[in-house]
């Protein structure tokens, strides 16, 4: 009866081939992590600033289309603008960036039931964005990024 299974030598190629696509894999995985948070900064930036071009536009929309719960419309379209200017830099830089990860991720919860007539289209960005902000949110910023300097300057042991 002959003998199926892969031989020793073959099976260690096996495992070292394995290991160096995990080390290239965790070389760039700081590169990725920037990418999601700068993808994800200009998301709610170009946001932002569509707000603040036409500010009587968007105090309109918050007065008429947006039914943000709990705040006056002009308070929410202030609050709404500053989230969208502010946190994407937060996020680019990579200070704070589990705060900046989580008032974007409410902020873009609320905007989803805010607004009714979103759509399907509309409902899966806002998906998409809501689970790429998870990224930041649960990983952190990695090692491209202020927090991390930050940790290791004052942090580290």
């Amino acid at each position: 009866m002959k003998n199926n299974l892969v031989p020793k030598t073959q099976l260690l190629a096996l495992v070292q081939l394995y290991a160096l696509f995990v080390r290239v894999l965790d070389f760039f995985t700081p590169v990725a992590n920037l990418a999601i948070r700068v993808y994800l900064a200009n998301v709610f930036w170009l946001s932002g600033q569509t707000k603040i071009a036409s500010w009587d536009s968007t105090l309109a929309l918050f007065e008429n289309e947006y039914a943000v719960p709990l705040l006056p419309p002009e308070i929410a379209a202030y609050m709404g603008t500053g989230v969208e200017l502010g946190m994407p830099v937060f996020l680019v830089l990579g200070l704070g960036t589990r705060f900046a990860g989580i008032v974007l991720f409410v902020f873009n919860l609320i905007a989803v039931i805010s607004y009714p007539d979103l759509g399907e289209v509309g409902l899966k960005d806002h998906m998409h964005w809501g689970l790429l902000l998870l990224v930041p949110v649960f990983y952190g910023a990695g090692r491209l990024s202020v927090d991390h300097w930050l940790h290791k300057r004052f942090f580290a042991a």
